[in-house]
């Protein structure tokens, strides 16, 4: 049954078969607990070892690199082979620990274990495991309590929960007991009800539990992540796609060149090993390893800027997201409230400015107060506030000389705010004891304390000293002063009087109309709203107090936007990055924030409520218009990612346990490190160590430098391999003998697809990295014209070798297999530095800006010459020595293909195509 706020308590009691006073019986708990199963969340089963590492073992790149092996090995080159096989383990065992890990999410939510709860069992309070909790058992609960379960009060003492987890409401929930008679009433507003892990954090009350374990709302949330199947990342499709395609074509083509070699009547054997050996060289076995490699060092490069990858494939994925779904409180927000305004009769002060620097401790040798050369009103309003307060001002555990407010959010704000002018609670307390106190309730909608009024002027606070001026114009002073705080309407039903000027003036209907008015325009701008009254009193008897009270004005907070999150959303526009907010929070709230920030520039919002009554269909043309959600359940969030993805690759950001579904079925979850649960972290590919929205910002242009850079080395790549694969192929029709023999072939292979493609993966980025759109989510790997520059490429360089080799062959000179050799070698270096960037020329972007690359370079050429002087590598790889005038020849027809894609990029930055 989920409507258990629709009935009133009785009822529910009944149903439950359950006795407020007497509770249930320990014997029929354990029938209970027998029948319906312990409190806790079930993990799903987790996949065996085997199973995770098969997945691993039969991707398409792998099973290539392991055919490679095989091949390698089958040619006597048995270090080439283990070589390749030592890539193999390291892919599978990176790739073996992340699915590991993020397959242990679920098992992570014992984190959550539940403490031990006060029960009420054969009519006495006993304190048992929340683990064996049943339903219909009275659960006790009070301040700083963990709910153990979901639950329906019973009785409620100006209780309120923090519900931010579950609901994505940043303030905590005022709770009551009366049933609600709306079956549509969003999870944020059923407010007699509490869940599972939310915090009570004011009052007391006790409750029946309704539901228990995968019963409970964040049960049921759990049970949404475990539905969710992990899809694979664009780059995953993309290089799987490339695997399937390069296999069959370097078959296809090998297949050509042996039928071509036998029948010009080649010696069968070296045909064979030829072919065999051409396999080897045209798949890519160094694409995963530098893959890996690439995405490693940006997960570093991530974690150096406060981001923490649990995924290295999100790494490339973050370059290609073109949405960010971002919650609100703690996200786009600092997750605690600060007081912004203070308004009283005729005067306001705006304290926004100093929320920006507002820091969640205090110094006492640096307040700074603004209240000494404004009306004393508002100093009294705040010196009321701060008394009529539960929370305490304690030392900061990491800087004692620091204090920080502990207690309820709303009251840690105003204590805060009191403090920064110069007003100390505990001062305030020492010269204004308090005697007597009426609760918050929620029928009531306000809390009253009475606190001693000192006789002496120079033992009162300035801050009401007009107060005490105007107390001693009586005959008979009071000897009490009352402080009321609440809601604004509840504070006016009770007075009858306004504080003006040092004087309380009678509050007419005039009086009552201004003061709703500056409540209407505050709540429009996002803020929680509070009141505060007095009243003089003559003992510290608090029946009847609050009536005839005398309203002083009003306290404005929110929770503000960080200050850095606005140039963050600006810089995802540049990007062409769109930034959606879905929110649990109220909708005036959300709209302030998401316009602040730069989220949104209308008014249009939409709520569960609202998308309770769309069709699917409706739905997935909304997402494509509407910015910013609110009072948005786990279930429509999750819907509003799933349509988005449709169109677009989604990131989600988010901290409570009530994101976690949406964080895992995104392409990209991105969780906060310091206030997300651990649900939402390990349904996340990534965790932002310092909360900071604009982190995400950074990740995702380190995400598009490592997708440019993996593009430039299968660029570089396929097109030497292309060379390599026409050299042979076109040799037979120009009728020479076979241009490269198989280890020559294996040589190109180790020395130009090692050190020089792992350069590429460190490539700064690009001038535009940040200021173009992203790049479309379902773009081939070969767009852009990457695939007819593979092949322009391939085809010149091939002609340059081929050629020069054909001319010296033709010459009778006994090296021109040498200088085929060594041109086609040294070609793929000056490819290798030309592709370094896509536009610019490697005079702009700087010889010494990839150090890397100039020491494989270097490296590169030096062995190619060790190969052609040397006596023993020459016996090995059927070399002879060039004269100086040869090899000064090769080095310079090598250029050609550098200067060929040079030219390409000047033309494009003059527009000629």
């Amino acid at each position: 049954m989920s409507n258990w706020y629709q009935l009133d308590v009785a009822e529910v009691l009944h149903r439950l078969g359950s006795d407020a006073s007497w509770g249930l019986s320990t014997v029929e708990a354990n029938h209970r607990l027998e029948k319906y199963g312990f409190n806790e969340l079930i993990e799903p089963g987790l996949k065996q070892p085997w199973q995770i590492l098969w997945e691993q073992l039969t991707e398409t790149l792998v099973i290539i690199l392991i055919v490679a092996a095989v091949i390698s090995a089958f040619l006597g080159d048995y270090r080439d082979g283990l070589g390749i096989i030592a890539i193999v383990v390291m892919i599978s065992f990176l790739g073996f620990s992340q699915e590991y890990r993020a397959q242990k999410a679920i098992a992570n939510l014992k984190k959550l274990a539940m403490p031990n709860v006060k029960v009420r069992r054969d009519g006495r309070v006993q304190e048992i495991s929340a683990r064996n909790l049943v339903l219909g058992d009275i659960v006790l609960l009070e301040a700083e309590d963990v709910v153990p379960a979901d639950c329906r009060l019973i009785t409620s003492f100006g209780l309120r929960t923090q519900e931010a987890a579950l609901t994505g409401a940043a303030e905590p929930i005022d709770k009551n007991t009366q049933r609600l008679t709306d079956p549509e009433v969003m999870l944020g507003d059923r407010h007699n009800l509490v869940y599972m892990q939310t915090v009570v954090t004011y009052g007391r009350g006790e409750a029946v539990v309704t539901e228990t374990g995968m019963q409970t709302e964040l049960g049921h949330i759990t049970n949404m992540i475990q539905t969710v199947e992990p899809q694979p990342t664009p780059l995953q499709k993309r290089l799987d796609q490339l695997g399937r395609w390069l296999a069959i074509a370097s078959l296809v083509l090998v297949g050509i060149i042996l039928v071509l070699g036998l029948l010009r009547g080649e010696d069968v054997k070296l045909m064979f090993l030829t072919s065999i050996t051409l396999v080897v060289a045209a798949l890519p076995e160094g694409l995963p390893a530098v893959v890996s490699i690439a995405l490693a060092l940006g997960a570093q490069q991530m974690l150096k800027r406060r981001a923490l990858i649990r995924n290295l494939p999100a790494v490339e994925t973050l370059g290609s997201v073109t949405t960010i779904c971002s919650g609100k409180t703690g996200t786009l927000t600092e997750n605690r409230m600060i007081v912004t305004v203070l308004d009283v009769a005729g005067h306001r002060l705006d304290l926004t400015a100093r929320v920006r620097w507002a820091s969640p401790v205090v110094d006492p040798s640096e307040a700074s107060p603004l209240l000494l050369s404004q009306p004393p009103a508002l100093a009294l309003l705040l010196a009321g506030a701060t008394l009529c307060n539960n929370a305490r001002l304690e030392p900061d555990w990491e800087e004692p000389r620091y204090f920080r407010a502990v207690g309820d959010p709303t009251e840690n704000a105003l204590v805060m705010a009191a403090a920064r002018q110069g007003l100390w609670k505990n001062e305030l307390e020492q010269t204004m004891p308090r005697v007597a106190e009426v609760p918050f309730g929620f029928e009531r909608q306000r809390m009253t304390t009475v606190h001693q009024f000192p006789t002496a002027l120079a033992e009162i606070s300035c801050a009401l000293e007009t107060v005490w001026y105007w107390n001693r114009e009586t005959k008979k002073p009071a000897p009490y002063i009352a402080f009321t705080k609440g809601r604004v309407n509840s504070l006016l039903d009770v007075s009858s009087q306004v504080w003006v000027d040092g004087q309380a003036e009678v509050l007419n209907q005039v009086w009552r109309e201004k003061i709703l008015t500056t409540y209407h325009q505050l709540s429009q701008n996002g803020l929680r709203i509070l009141g505060l009254s007095f009243r003089l009193w003559r003992s510290p008897d608090v029946a009847e107090i609050e009536q005839d009270l005398i309203f002083i004005g009003l306290v404005g907070m929110n929770d503000p936007a960080r200050p850095e999150v606005k140039d963050a959303v600006l810089l995802c526009k540049q990007a062409g990055i769109r930034p959606v907010m879905i929110t649990g929070d109220h909708p005036l709230t959300a709209r302030y924030i998401a316009q602040e920030v730069g989220i949104a520039t209308g008014d249009r919002i939409l709520t569960s409520n609202d998308l309770s009554h769309i069709s699917f269909e409706a739905l997935a043309n909304l997402v494509e218009e509407v910015s910013v959600y609110a009072r948005i359940s786990p279930e429509h969030k999750f819907n509003i990612v799933q349509f988005l993805q449709r169109r677009h690759i989604v990131a989600m950001t988010g901290d409570g346990a009530n994101d976690a579904p949406a964080l895992k079925k995104a392409d990209i979850g991105v969780a906060m490190g310091i206030s997300g649960t651990d649900v939402a972290r390990e349904a996340a590919d990534m965790v932002l160590l310092d909360d900071n929205f604009a982190t995400i910002v950074a990740a995702v242009k380190e995400g598009r430098i490592i997708y440019d850079n993996i593009r430039k080395f299968i660029k570089y790549l396929l097109s030497s391999n292309i060379g390599e694969l026409l050299v042979m192929l076109l040799a037979p029709f120009l009728g020479m003998p076979l241009p490269l023999l198989p280890l020559q072939i294996l040589w190109i292979n180790i020395t130009t697809d090692g050190l020089p493609a792992l350069a590429l993966g460190v490539e700064p980025a690009e001038r535009n990295t940040m200021s173009r759109p992203p790049y479309p989510p379902h773009e081939n790997i070969f767009g852009r014209g990457m695939g007819r520059d593979i092949i322009w490429i391939g085809l010149l360089m091939s002609f340059v070798s081929l050629g020069t080799g054909y001319w010296y062959w033709r010459s009778s000179n006994p090296g021109w297999q040498t200088i085929l050799f060594t041109t086609i070698t040294l070609s793929q270096m000056g490819n290798a530095l030309a592709i370094r960037s896509e536009r610019d020329s490697l005079w702009q972007i700087g010889l010494l800006s990839n150090q890397p690359m100039l020491a494989a370079v270097t490296l590169t050429l030096a062995l190619q010459i060790a190969v052609i002087y040397i006596p023993v590598l020459q016996n090995i790889f059927t070399t002879v020595a060039l004269s100086p005038v040869d090899l000064a020849v090769s080095l310079i027809l090598s250029t050609v293909v550098f200067w060929g894609v040079e030219l390409k990029k000047w033309l494009m930055r003059h527009s000629y195509f």
